[in-house]
């Protein structure tokens, strides 16, 4: 099963990601995208990291080129989240650049072989308004539309709002 979820920051999506995970259960996999920059997001990552481990989820560092993650077996895979990631193959010196769409589309359908279960995290970072620089609205657009590309894909689609999953497509899980 394949579970696309959305919304602004800080709205509990991590927090339903990881129950879902939990409860498809199987070997556990968290695939991190957040490069750390600087002592006080390693420390961040590292406290994150102890409490999946307290959860059964091997974390998985991966900031680029997703397609070439192979997984030891079968489970089920949180991917935190797909911001990072696009951000990263958008900007990073060895990130896919202008290929971004089909490098990080490829990488999750890589995923969806390998795992029974598939809880990719991402933010609604269109929908407030814009007025950002070029570079800022690029970022934006691909988000937007690898998205969307998920969503229509993706069996089951949730926005969460204040930590309360609303159903867009689907079952409620």
């Amino acid at each position: 099963m394949n579970v696309l979820l959305t919304g602004g920051s800080a709205c509990g999506k991590s927090t339903y990601a990881e129950k879902l995970a939990v409860q498809f259960g199987g070997y556990l996999y968290y695939i991190a995208a957040m490069q750390p920059y600087g002592e006080e997001s390693e420390r961040r990552i590292e406290k994150h990291r102890c409490m999946r481990a307290e959860k059964g989820f091997t974390t998985i560092e991966r900031y680029t080129n997703l397609k070439e993650l192979t997984l030891p077996e079968r489970g089920t895979v949180l991917l935190e989240c797909l911001c990072n990631l696009t951000a990263n193959e958008m900007f990073d010196d060895g990130g896919a650049g202008e290929n971004t769409v089909s490098e990080v589309l490829l990488g999750i359908e890589s995923l969806e072989k390998q795992c029974d279960n598939l809880v990719v995290v991402t933010n609604d970072v269109g929908s407030d308004g814009g007025g950002y620089d070029r570079l800022t609205m690029d970022y934006v657009n691909t988000l937007g539309e690898i998205n969307c590309r998920l969503a229509k894909r993706f069996e089951n689609v949730y926005e969460l709002i204040c930590g309360i999953p609303l159903l867009i497509k689907g079952e409620l899980l």
